[in-house]
């Protein structure tokens, strides 16, 4: 039976979960909390890297500021968008006011951007603000 990494979004560790079309229920290993949470988590320092390199499926990141008119504008798209793909993808936010150290790297410009990375790797980036369903599409693209 072939399984895919998932990283909880509670406790932040990695599980090794079977490929299925689609899921009723699965919980992490270690917290016993619902992997299949969809809202989006909040990244730090501490557990990006742990999510953006573990993760077999897309991990969906919106880089934001709460001073950000259209960041706040897109954070319930954002989260509309998320509860369509449970165990599909990953969606995360990354406060650049407080974590700046995590956007620069990435040469972000302008927020809100959203990246999606897949094997750890950036494989696709939106800046400006997104309705759900561009988010949806934008996601859809790099599912399976």
């Amino acid at each position: 039976m072939s399984t895919i990494h998932i990283v909880c979004p509670h406790c932040h560790k990695t599980n090794r979960i079977p490929v299925k079309e689609s899921y009723n229920k699965a919980n992490c290993g270690h917290c016993r909390q619902s992997l299949l949470d969809t809202h989006p988590i909040e990244l730090t320092p501490q557990t990006f890297n742990t999510h953006i390199q573990n993760s077999d499926i897309p991990v969906v990141v919106d880089f934001w500021a709460p001073w950000c008119g259209p960041c706040r504008m897109m954070a319930p798209a954002f989260e509309e968008a998320a509860a369509q793909f449970p165990l599909k993808a990953q969606f995360a936010k990354v406060n650049t006011e407080e974590y700046g150290q995590l956007a620069a790297p990435f040469g972000i410009r302008g927020i809100p951007t959203i990246i999606i990375f897949k094997n750890g790797q950036e494989v696709d980036r939106v800046s400006g603000a997104l309705s759900a369903g561009q988010i949806v599409q934008l996601v859809s693209r790099h599912i399976g």
